[in-house]
């Protein structure tokens, strides 16, 4: 069975980062969350990844992160993964199947990777499994009300119902929000752009 994988991340921010680009001295993206969800070629939802990531530059979580992801310092303490560990599962759940995510997640992602294998940790599997793509300007082209919704609104904009329980900026949330889009539009405008399969 074809299928292909939508995938989310929420990473260490700040007020303001998003504006400046993370420019600011030691504000680095590292991925604090990874959500993902396997699609069948008929858009329906069979597996999933999560998983919660410990920071390494930043290990304290701002208080700015928290209160927009709900995600807490305890938590990520508690249960995180090494960085190495949670991208080699998160790879290893895509392997040889596009991976779409509702930006350029990608970026974020490889930046990540080369931040661990600067450390001298091994991420297996590599980027070579995967296709990445961003499907955001498919979506915003196909319903252009969605071009100023972040991912885990896509539903609400497009006027589906609840597509999993959770909230947006968790990233499992939104990765099944950007799924829900990519369904209804499917079965409404367009098929999905080629080698997303």
């Amino acid at each position: 069975m074809s299928t292909y994988v939508v995938f989310d991340l929420e990473f260490t921010t700040w007020r303001g980062a998003l504006e400046q680009d993370w420019e600011a001295p030691g504000q680095l993206r590292e991925i604090v969350q990874i959500g993902a969800v396997r699609v069948t070629g008929s858009h329906e939802v069979v597996d999933s990844y999560e998983a919660l990531v410990r920071p390494v530059v930043n290990p304290e979580l701002s208080g700015h992160f928290t209160e927009l992801t709900g995600i807490d310092q305890e938590s990520v303490d508690r249960e995180g993964l090494p960085p190495a560990e949670a991208l080699g599962g998160f790879l290893e759940f895509c392997r040889g199947r596009t991976a779409l995510s509702y930006g350029n997640d990608m970026v974020v992602v490889g930046e990540n990777v080369g931040w661990a294998r600067l450390r001298g940790e091994e991420v297996k599997p590599g980027f070579l499994d995967v296709a990445f793509l961003n499907i955001r300007p498919w979506i915003n082209t196909l319903a252009p009300a969605t071009a100023a919704a972040n991912s885990g609104r896509l539903w609400q904009v497009l006027g589906l119902p609840r597509p999993a329980a959770g909230a947006e900026h968790s990233a499992l949330f939104d990765s099944h929000s950007v799924a829900a889009a990519i369904r209804h539009l499917c079965a409404t405008a367009a098929p999905l752009p080629p080698g997303c399969l």
